[in-house]
Formats: structure tokens, sequence, C-alpha cells
């Protein structure tokens, strides 16, 4: 029982009852299969991907400048939104192919933000179309190699080194806008303004990580605390429906943090411009 999560586990009672049918997927999580509902394998762990895509559409139709007949479309948006859709597919039932889905989503989810940083401060069009493209060949490829060997240490590896090298790239690009024209460059307060709210995004998605892990390491116990506690109670410790909600505030948080550096160099730009 405590390796439900990294191996497929025949124990639920329900778990071939579903209409989904019998789960095969690589992964299945400490969430009892099917014990709502036979059409979502996993309640909680399928629900939670709302957060993803809520925080998505707000983006598009909600941010700044958006209305209804003006829509905020862009790439990360769209990730955020495929990454919800996916997730949820996953977990509702628990399909291996439906998995694949699932993994790929988060991969494109940080090649995304990937493309977002690293095209912020490119003035030249050329040369910012020339990262985009090799962005792309390069996840394709990568995911290419992933769908190829099925060995899911590269997905864990793509997506977190993705998300590592975005991080540092967002921190230089940081310190380039408040080391730019005196007349044009962030204030020290804006600038810390904006690196709190980026380190706000990583320490929410890393206290989801760390409640996935708990659920990860302490499965039979949790599900016997919640046997006792029984529904509703119990769906607070779905700890991994909660990684889903915290990676997704998190995950928006810094999409907010990327576009308004990326608005801030092109200020600077005007700015320089007019000089």
């Amino acid at each position: 029982m405590v390796n439900h999560q990294t191996s497929k586990w025949a124990g639920d009672r329900f778990a071939s009852l579903g209409v989904w049918g019998t789960p095969n997927g690589r992964a299945n999580f400490c969430e009892e299969d099917y014990v709502i509902t036979f059409y979502i394998a996993e309640f909680i762990n399928s629900i939670s991907n709302f957060a993803y895509i809520y925080l998505a559409l707000k983006s598009i139709f909600f941010s700044r400048n958006a209305s209804l007949t003006r829509l905020k479309i862009d790439f990360m948006s769209l990730a955020l939104l495929f990454l919800g859709i996916g997730s949820f597919l996953f977990h509702a039932s628990l399909r291996k192919t439906l998995e694949f889905v699932d993994e790929l989503s988060m991969l494109g989810l940080s090649w995304s933000m990937l493309d977002a940083v690293f095209t912020a401060d490119i003035k030249n069009t050329t040369k910012r179309r020339a990262v985009h493209f090799g962005l792309a060949v390069f996840h394709i490829a990568f995911c290419g190699l992933y769908l190829y060997t099925v060995n899911i240490i590269y997905q864990v590896v793509g997506f977190l080194g993705g998300i590592i090298i975005t991080g540092f790239k967002s921190h230089y690009l940081l310190k380039t806008l408040k080391g730019r024209n005196e007349d044009s460059k962030l204030s020290e307060g804006e600038a810390q303004l904006l690196s709190n709210r980026g380190w706000d995004a990583v320490y929410v998605s890393l206290f989801g990580y760390l409640l996935w892990n708990i659920e990860f390491m302490y499965c039979a116990e949790l599900r016997s605390m919640k046997e006792t506690l029984g529904l509703p109670v119990a769906w607070i410790f779905e700890f991994h429906g909660w990684w889903h909600v915290l990676t997704a505030i998190g995950a928006a948080q810094f999409m907010d943090v990327a576009r308004d550096m990326r608005q801030e160099v092109r200020r600077q730009w005007e700015v320089k411009k007019k000089e």
C-alpha cells in the first residue's frame, strides 16, 4: 500500500468498475480509485486541475487590458490551460495514453516559460524568431526522445531543468532591468517587488511539492486517517490535489512576473528610442 503512488496497484475496491476500465497507467496515486463516482478515477486529483484551467482563462479574459472582445492569449496561458485539461483527463481515467498527455503538457508548460524569458530582451525580430524556433525544435525532439524511451526520469529532468533554467534567466533579466539607462531603469523598490513576487511563486510551488512528497511517503497512514475522518473532511488530506492547486497558483504568479518583465523591457526600449 505504501508504494501505491509509484506502481500499478490493484487493491482499490472499485478499481475495475469505472467507465474508463481498470487503470493501466504507470502512476496511480494515493487517492482511492472510483470511490466517489464510476466516471472519475481519482476525484480530487481530477477536479483540482480546474485551478490550472481557471487561472489560464483568467489570464486570457481578465488580465490587464483584456476583455471578452480583446483576449490576451499567449503561449504561457495556453500551456497552463492544456496542462489542466491533460492532467484532468489522466487522473479521471488513469489510462496510460492520457498519462503521456499529462506528462507532455508539463513539458509544454516549462517550454512556454523558457520561451517567455529567453525572448523577452531580444530586440531583433530575426534573432527572437530564431530563439522561438530553436526552443521549439529542442522541445519536440526531447518529447520524441521521451516517448521513444518511456523513461520517466527524462520527463522529470526535462521539466525541473526547464523550470530551474527559467529561474536563473529571470534573475539575470531582472538584474539587467535595474542596470540599464539611469533615467529609465527600474527603481530598487520596483525591482524588489518583482523579485518578491517571483520568489512567492517558487515558495508556493515548493510547498505543494512538499505535500505531494508527504503523500508519497505516508500513503498508508494517510489512507487510514482519511477512512477514520470520512468525507468530506478526508478530502483535505488529498495532498496530490493540493499540489495541483498550489503549482497552478505558483505558475500563474510567475507568468505574471514574466509578462511584467517583458513589458518593462519594452518600456525601456521606448524610453531609449526617444532620447
